[in-house]
């Protein structure tokens, strides 16, 4: 709740802001109700970004928006919910990733939007997330069949990954003793299983083993001394890019944990609005 004030009162108080419209449905399975909402700035026709909130894929809120600053640069913000971990297992979450992506495109001239090129923006649990949707564009096996607009793309143009996991075949391998703890539990809910009882799963569940040379631009934030996602998650992703020659960039912030107010301030938020516009513009 302090959370979603403190977003409200950034918006109010931001003079390139012009609307919300929330808990627009997306989909739904069976009488769940799939929604997301939408913040716009006053330029129209501002290019998209999709913000997809952490949790430990089993809790967050799409209330929760720490890129808000985002919209004084001119982009239009969507924040979904997808179906946590303790509703449904993993792809599930993709599954409803995508499908809001294409109802947005299916959607653009309504909420007079841009989504010729869109980006993807995660933190934590929904760094993975949005990694692995950003780089599995047009991936049979992860889009699934939810929504009224099959017809449409769930293709994305960018990522950005706050902190967020890229490989869960090594990230138990990777995490400290207080990680594990938070990890093991939470990949239990996600996969149905441990890693090595879900292989496959979890396989298909790590960003670094969907790589191509036709994936989009990845902008990587991660704390040095995060003690819930390893760096190393990121360390590898930002490796695997550059052994295929694929255009990434890796802020690791000395000293920061897991989240915290430096991810979002004025810096980063400048040096995410000029990776996004380099991206989308």
């Amino acid at each position: 709740m302090i959370k979603t004030i403190v977003f409200l009162l950034h918006l109010i108080a931001s003079c390139a802001f012009a609307g919300t419209q929330t808990d627009i449905e997306y989909a739904r399975v069976g009488d769940h109700s799939l929604k997301l909402d939408l913040y716009t700035p006053k330029t129209a026709n501002a290019p998209l970004l999709v913000y997809v909130h952490g949790g430990a894929w089993r809790g967050g809120s799409k209330s929760d928006v720490p890129i808000a600053k985002l919209l004084d640069r001119g982009f239009a913000i969507a924040s979904v919910d997808y179906r946590l971990s303790t509703q449904a297992v993993f792809p599930a979450q993709i599954h409803d990733i995508k499908a809001a992506i294409r109802f947005l495109r299916a959607k653009s001239k309504l909420f007079q939007i841009n989504t010729a090129s869109i980006g993807i923006v995660g933190s934590s649990a929904g760094g993975h997330l949005a990694a692995l949707v950003g780089v599995t564009n047009g991936r049979a096996e992860l889009e699934g069949t939810l929504g009224e607009h099959l017809d449409q793309s769930s293709n994305v143009q960018c990522i950005v990954s706050h902190f967020g996991a890229s490989n869960l075949q090594t990230i138990l391998s990777q995490s400290t003793e207080f990680g594990l703890k938070m990890r093991v539990p939470a990949l239990q809910l996600l996969l149905g299983g441990q890693p090595t009882e879900k292989p496959d799963l979890a396989k298909l569940a790590s960003p670094v083993a969907h790589l191509d040379k036709n994936d989009p631009p990845l902008l990587l934030i991660h704390g040095d001394a995060d003690p819930q996602m390893p760096p190393a998650q990121s360390q590898e992703f930002a490796k695997s890019y550059e052994s295929l020659k694929l255009p990434v960039e890796f802020i690791m912030l000395p000293g920061s944990k897991h989240g915290g107010s430096e991810f979002y301030d004025h810096e980063r938020t400048g040096l995410i609005a000029k990776f996004l516009d380099k991206a989308l513009r």
